[in-house]
């Protein structure tokens, strides 16, 4: 649910995702002030980045980083044209909007570069810049760079067709704010980023054409928006050959549960009000004022302040946001005491006590009222573990709006990859991935679903994932010796957006190799 810094110490590498600027560019093509959903607002887009394999390679050698994304992702078999597209869609209230993304295929004379590509449908994680812009990796300078970098070199340069939205409210986009996490309508944009990329591809500098091969994936929020597209598009009969969700909080209504009772994520002072502004905007109901919400210090300019000119380390240091506390270390009520910070969690409980502070975000009457809500009407997984379901009949505004956007409920009818780490402080693993294979354990037994825990022993010889696992384990390791004394902290830190994507992602590519 975060943005991914990919710290491959082991690799020598380092990602980070964010954010980068990025315009049109390149010849003007045909204009569409008005798009409908799906429809290209320039045809042909404009090529951003043309590299042979030569090129990329050549590239990717100059730099310890690029030297390490290589070793993960493979020498560039293809080269990869980059175009920069913009495409109607909808808001979260329905509401038509515009947006923009990266088209990037394979080109070169290889035989995995020519003929009918297979398309992987990429969703990126949450970032808080509003100058996101996936199509520009030319400038090491653009926050985006490294993970459209990533997109380029574990996909493109390997034949795949990568279509990869920004998000309506990122970058060119006149959305006013961003529909974070909002299901219906990021699952609606993957697919009108589909339907434009796909009529862009024949007028490309390069044509290309793509097979009938979709392969649908993403990490974080990306993990959320790749599940709800597979669904949308399953419901919808949109043929759909494979899916690999990574770390997304899938089950959205128990994370957020389990977050008001005590157990607080990292990042969770900036995923909050991006979740709470999506809702509002969606449904209106929420809030009427911003400080019905937060506290005094925080409320003033809130909704507009993400997506924004803000990065993680500045909205911060500009007071903008509370770094850590998301409520307060009083207790709402006597009750709540034994969870104002929760104790005997073991090794969460100093992850859980960084969360709640004096000059906290969220109000304490915000909290009382949620967590009323949550013991009269409970989630089927937090507190305790009953039946697994969302909660039936709940009354909060907030959480009946979680439950709108939870993906529960459904069951895949192609092979799906769920992967994750099982240490993860942002996305809890027993709440969202583990919880998801529990819910499909006959898919999984059937070997539909495939779980994968990046953060687990090698099982043995034929173990499928044995790289993934073990290049995790030793970019663990690196990220915790070189951090002497405080190595559990590193890890931490680094688990979420660091350690976990490389790997799921290059997993997420040999799942994909098998059809």
């Amino acid at each position: 649910m975060t943005y991914f810094k990919a710290s491959w110490s082991a690799l020598g590498a380092t990602l980070l995702v964010a954010a980068c600027g990025g315009g049109d560019g390149g010849p003007l093509g045909t204009q569409n002030t008005n798009p409908a959903r799906g429809a290209l607002m320039q045809n042909p887009p404009p090529r951003i980045t043309a590299l042979t394999a030569a090129d990329f390679t050549a590239s990717l050698q100059a730099s310890p980083s690029g030297q390490g994304l290589q070793q993960l992702a493979g020498t560039p078999v293809c080269g990869v044209d980059v175009q920069y597209i913009k495409y109607g869609t909808v808001g979260g209230a329905g509401e038509a909007t515009d947006a923009s993304g990266a088209l990037m295929v394979p080109t070169g004379s290889d035989a995995k570069c020519t003929g009918a590509r297979p398309i992987v449908l990429y969703a990126h994680g949450t970032t808080i810049t509003k100058r996101y812009n996936l199509a520009d990796f030319t400038d090491n300078t653009n926050p985006a760079y490294s993970e459209a970098l990533l997109l380029a070199a574990m996909y493109a340069a390997q034949g795949y067709i990568v279509v990869a939205p920004n998000y309506a409210g990122y970058d060119s986009s006149s959305l006013s704010y961003h529909p974070y996490l909002n299901a219906d309508q990021q699952s609606k944009e993957m697919i009108d980023i589909l339907a434009a990329a796909k009529t862009a591809l024949p007028t490309l500098m390069s044509p290309t054409t793509a097979s009938a091969k979709l392969f649908i994936t993403g990490y974080s929020q990306g993990g959320f928006v790749a599940m709800a597209t597979h669904r949308a598009m399953q419901a919808a009969g949109i043929p759909v050959t494979a899916s690999a969700p990574m770390s997304g909080p899938y089950a959205l209504a128990a994370l957020n549960d389990a977050v008001f009772y005590g157990n607080v994520n990292a990042g969770s002072t900036i995923f909050t009000p991006m979740i709470t502004t999506s809702f509002q905007k969606a449904y209106g109901n929420l809030y009427t004022s911003p400080s019905d919400i937060y506290e005094a210090a925080y409320a003033t300019g809130i909704e507009t302040l993400i997506p924004g000119s803000y990065d993680f380390t500045t909205i911060v240091s500009s007071g903008k946001l509370p770094q850590l506390a998301l409520f307060s270390n009083t207790p709402p009520a006597p009750a709540f005491a034994s969870i104002t910070p929760p104790t005997g969690t073991g090794a969460t409980d100093a992850l859980f006590a960084m969360g709640f502070g004096l000059s906290n975000l969220i109000k304490n009457s915000v909290r009382l009222s949620y967590l009323m809500d949550a013991m009269a009407n409970p989630d089927g997984v937090v507190p305790a573990f009953t039946n697994g379901a969302a909660a039936v009949n709940p009354q909060n505004p907030l959480r009946i709006a979680a439950k709108k956007n939870d993906l529960r409920g459904w069951t895949p009818q192609v092979p799906v990859l769920l992967c994750a780490g099982s240490g993860d402080p942002t996305v809890f693993y027993s709440l969202d991935t583990g919880l998801m294979a529990a819910l499909w354990a006959p898919q999984v037994a059937a070997h539909l679903v495939t779980v994968l825990d990046v953060d687990s022993p090698v099982t043995g010889a034929t173990d499928p994932f044995a790289a993934a696992k073990v290049g995790f384990a030793n970019a663990k390791a690196a990220t915790a010796a070189a951090a002497g004394a405080n190595a559990a902290s590193a890890v931490t830190a680094a688990y979420h957006g660091g350690l976990v994507p490389p790997y799921c992602n290059a997993a997420a590519r040999g799942f994909f190799s098998q059809f």
